[in-house]
């Protein structure tokens, strides 16, 4: 009967997060990978956002690249297991917390979303948001959907890579 109780608390969690973001979908190691090195090679320069990071999947392969990378997930239960799976890397750091809610650190140079269509616009007014306050480019990889109002700078497979520069304060009001 536990187990049941269990269960449907699972169901409940992951059920309401999809209300809030993306579903859980994770990602493959050689893809992100390709990515990284093809689309927009990441350095120990790099500071990586990964919005919705799910099991921390991205932002260890950031950290294998030397880059720090923190991610932002509203789902408790992967945010336990992203920390346990990234018990061994200091440079990744995940954070239980809703994205919308929160200010980018300012030293941000990249962005990675997977991003269901039905968010997309507000995906793009966040980042440009953020891109505008820190006052800096920001390098965006998107996986899966195309971001509206932006054309990427170069595509890979399902991936796109976008440069997002800050707008001037009487445009900022994305």
């Amino acid at each position: 009967m536990i187990w049941l109780w269990a269960l449907g608390g699972l169901v409940v969690i992951f059920g309401i997060v999809v209300f809030r973001g993306a579903p859980y979908v994770p990602s493959q190691k050689r893809y992100i990978n390709q990515a990284f090195q093809d689309l927009y090679p990441l350095s120990p320069d790099d500071l990586l956002i990964d919005i919705g990071s799910g099991d921390g999947i991205v932002l260890r392969q950031a950290a294998k690249f030397g880059s720090r990378a923190i991610g932002y997930e509203i789902n408790p239960i992967l945010v336990a297991l992203s920390k346990l799976l990234s018990r061994r890397q200091p440079l990744v750091s995940t954070r239980l917390s809703d994205y919308w809610r929160v200010s980018f650190p300012d030293d941000t140079t990249v962005v990675y979303v997977f991003a269901v269509k039905r968010d997309t616009k507000r995906v793009v007014r966040k980042i440009q948001n953020e891109a505008n306050r820190m006052n800096h480019n920001l390098h965006v990889i998107s996986y899966g959907n195309k971001l509206p109002g932006w054309e990427p700078k170069v595509s890979l497979a399902a991936y796109d890579l976008y440069e997002v520069l800050p707008l001037q304060s009487d445009k900022a009001q994305v």
